[in-house]
C-alpha cells in the first residue's frame, strides 16, 4: 500500500508556465517594462504573486515602488484568473497515473503556495480536481510551505498514516524535512536549480517514474 502522496502543482502536476507569463506581461507591457520569457519564469515562480513581481520589476528596471505593488498584485491576479486555463495542461502521464492510483486507492493531495482560490479554479478546468481527497493552497492558514503544519493538516484531512511530499523545488524539500516525511522531486519543473542538486530522496524524469520511486522508498 503506498502512504498517502502529497503534490505541489505548478511545475509537478501543471505546466502552468504560459498563462502565470502571460498575465505577468500583461502587467510589466502596462507598466511599460520589457516582457519575461520562459526562461525568466523558472527563477520566479513558487513564491507568491509579491515575490514573483517584485523580481520581475528588478529584472526588467528598476524595483516596484513599494506602495505600488498591492494594486500590481491585484492587476497581475486579475489577469491570470481569467486566463488560468488558456494555455496550462498537466504533464505528461499525469492525467493516467493520478486515475490508476486513485483506482488502487491511494489518498491523494496537493500542497500549493498557489493561492487557494486560484488553485481551486485551476484543477476542475484541467480535469484534475476529482482526484484529490484534500486541496491546501495558500492563504487557507496564516502559514505556507516550507512550514510543516501546511503539510500535516493535508494528511490530516486524506486520514492518518504514512505520507510522502512530491514537488520540483526547494521548497518542497525543505516542507518534507520539517514535516519528517520522504520527498520525490520532478526534473521538469520551474526550479533554476537542477533536481538532482535539492537533496530530495528521489528524483523523476517523468511524471510516471513517480509510483515506483514511491514504493521504493516506502520499502526502504
Amino acid at each position: 500500500m503506498l502512504p498517502a502522496l502529497i503534490f505541489d502543482l505548478d511545475g509537478t502536476l501543471v505546466d502552468t508556465a504560459p498563462d502565470l507569463l502571460g498575465a505577468l506581461n500583461a502587467v510589466l507591457v502596462a507598466e511599460g517594462r520589457r516582457r519575461a520569457d520562459l526562461a525568466d519564469l523558472r527563477h520566479l515562480v513558487g513564491f507568491g504573486a509579491r515575490r514573483m513581481l517584485g523580481e520581475a520589476f528588478r529584472m526588467t528596471g528598476d524595483e516596484a515602488i513599494p506602495d505600488r505593488l498591492p494594486g500590481l498584485i491585484d492587476a497581475f491576479i486579475a489577469h491570470y484568473r481569467t486566463h488560468i486555463a488558456a494555455q496550462s495542461k498537466p504533464f505528461p502521464g499525469v492525467e493516467q497515473t493520478l486515475a490508476a492510483l486513485k483506482a488502487e486507492g491511494a489518498k491523494l493531495g496537493v500542497l500549493t503556495n498557489k493561492p487557494q482560490e486560484l488553485t481551486d479554479l485551476l484543477l476542475p478546468e484541467v480535469g484534475l480536481a476529482e482526484f484529490f481527497g484534500a486541496i491546501h493552497g495558500a492563504g487557507r492558514y496564516s502559514y505556507s510551505k516550507p512550514d510543516a503544519r501546511v503539510f500535516h493538516h493535508v494528511v490530516e484531512e486524506l486520514g492518518h498514516g504514512p505520507a510522502l511530499m512530491i514537488g520540483d523545488s526547494a521548497t518542497d524539500v525543505a516542507t518534507a524535512r520539517a514535516a519528517g516525511v520522504p520527498v520525490i522531486l520532478v526534473s521538469y519543473g520551474y526550479t533554476p536549480e537542477p533536481a538532482h542538486t535539492l537533496g530530495a530522496d528521489a528524483v523523476a524524469d517523468r511524471f510516471d517514474e513517480i509510483v515506483p520511486l514511491a514504493r521504493a522508498l516506502l520499502e526502504a
